[in-house]
């Protein structure tokens, strides 16, 4: 329910909407329309959250599945709920670019490169995934989509877990990046109320980040300490004659190398003739109880090595080292060894420690608006106006046929409906509507005015909230958004001047 605006001054202004008729009745003073919500609180956190979707080439993003805030069954009729009205100016901010109006009558349409999908774990640890769009902002960082594609309606109104957007996503690839959730903007209805009138959101993100890709590069033990990224070390088997050479040029006991008896492992003194030291790996809790000193179980001195791995391997080990995320998101275990003599056998070992950093493996791929653009934005605009909506549908149509599989982006193109729209099931009453079969997974997809086909530029007038059946024949054929006005432009403006920073 649109709720009116009191200027400063306490005066009403006079829109066409109490000129058709409102004057007289009750009116509440709106103290705040803007709900603001925090997201990923801080680099290290973003971070990690990059990381969860970009392992393993990306498996998570592939993983996901389309948005189902509404089922394929649950596509209802709207209904006429008479003409528009304005509760402020009619107004507009200009996109990232000269955009300038197009000549051409073909359809042939070029995509803009500012959208993309967001991509986020809900409430019931599902990964999914919706339509969104880079927009105009002061540090330009900001992306516009569906409120139910940031809020989790199932139940709370929480914010969705592990949120990021990648623009130009294609089967797991992040050409521009993965941008990360930091601050989500919505109006203070859908938040409180999940009024579906107010189904927008912006969330400002973090500088994208590009993740894979780096090579190894080999380093010393005291260039690895230095280095503030993510790393590695790894265990190599060394020859005997290397073992000696590295003990000699260490002058003796050293975590970087050592021997190491698989079998066969006769404990004898450290002064036994012929004896070898070797390393046996025990729990943190050990090592810290374990005495220092030359003898048998005493701690080895220096003998902690911190070994840099994925996400995966994190969750998999099952041994006795120390597992920690650090402050650079980095997944680590740390080893912690006590030494023991044991005879000379055949099954003795020898291993280096050998170190690397991943110079290229994560690194800031800047704003987001200098990457892609961002399209500008309008509100209270007369209805009837030519838009281009754009998205990623994947969902069948009521009837189960499937049309889309959500791997490229569609497009509709046609003039909006004259009159608001609204469903009684949803509880909505001040939609605007296109005709267009796109189905679920086009939510949160941008409404485009004035596009521009050359500059790929125009104006977000809506976001894709409903998918709706207005010939009863269980097929998708209109789709619907929330009438941006003058309090979504308040809620745009807020989210439009918060900086967010970089990531690394």
């Amino acid at each position: 329910m649109k709720r009116i605006l009191i200027p400063a001054g306490g005066a009403i202004l006079a829109t066409g909407m109490l000129a058709a008729g409102l004057a007289g009745t009750a009116t509440a003073t709106v103290t705040s329309d803007v709900a603001k919500d925090p997201m990923a609180t801080s680099a290290a956190n973003a971070k990690a959250i990059a990381d969860y979707w970009a392992a393993s080439n990306g498996a998570a993003l592939k993983a996901a599945k389309e948005s189902n805030v509404w089922s394929h069954n649950d596509v209802a009729k709207l209904q006429s709920k008479g003409g528009y009205s304005s509760d402020t100016k009619p107004g507009s901010t200009k996109p990232i670019g000269e955009e300038t109006k197009s000549s051409s009558k073909s359809q042939n349409v070029n995509m803009p490169k500012t959208i993309g999908k967001v991509f986020f774990v809900n409430k019931k640890g599902e990964r999914k995934w919706c339509s969104a769009t880079s927009i105009q902002s002061k540090y330009r960082n900001l992306v516009a989509t569906a409120g139910h594609c940031v809020y989790d309606t199932s139940g709370n109104t929480d914010v969705m877990d592990k949120w990021v957007f990648v623009p130009g996503y294609y089967q797991g690839k992040a050409p521009w990046g993965i941008y990360v959730g930091k601050t989500a903007y919505t109006h203070y209805d859908f938040e409180v109320y999940e009024d579906y009138d107010r189904d927008y959101a912006f969330v400002a993100v973090y500088n994208g980040v590009k993740i894979g890709g780096g090579t190894p590069k080999k380093v010393s033990k005291s260039e690895w300490d230095k280095f503030d990224g993510v790393k590695e070390a790894k265990d190599v088997e060394i020859s005997e004659a290397e073992y000696q050479k590295c003990k000699d040029y260490h002058g003796g006991e050293t975590p970087d190398c050592w021997a190491k008896a698989s079998k066969n492992q006769d404990v004898v003194g450290p002064d036994y003739k012929g004896a070898i030291k070797v390393l046996k790996e025990v729990s943190k809790d050990e090592y810290t109880a374990a005495p220092t000193g030359k003898r048998n179980g005493a701690k080895a001195v220096n003998a902690t090595v911190v070994e840099h791995v994925t996400q995966s391997q994190y969750k998999a080990y099952k041994g006795p080292g120390y597992q920690k995320i650090d402050d650079k998101g980095n997944y680590t275990i740390t080893h912690y060894f006590t030494k023991y003599w044991v005879k000379e056998t055949s099954s003795i070992k020898y291993y280096k420690t050998t170190f690397y950093v991943i110079d290229g493996f994560i690194k800031d791929a800047g704003r987001l608006g200098d990457n892609v653009g961002g399209q500008g934005f309008s509100w209270n605009q007369p209805t009837q106006k030519i838009v281009r909506v754009f998205g990623y549908p994947a969902g069948p149509h009521p009837d189960g046929h499937k049309n889309y599989t959500g791997t490229t982006p569609k497009w509709c193109y046609g003039k909006t409906t004259k009159k608001l729209v609204g469903s009684a099931s949803k509880k909505i009453e001040e939609h605007v509507a296109l005709k267009c079969a796109m189905t679920e997974g086009a939510d949160g997809g941008p409404w485009l005015l004035n596009y521009s086909n050359s500059k790929r530029l125009g104006y977000v007038n809506g976001v894709t909230s409903t998918f709706n059946d207005q010939d009863n024949n269980n097929r998708v054929d209109y789709i619907s958004s929330p009438y941006f006005d003058g309090e979504t432009n308040t809620v745009y403006k807020a989210a439009a001047n918060v900086w967010s920073g970089k990531i690394v």
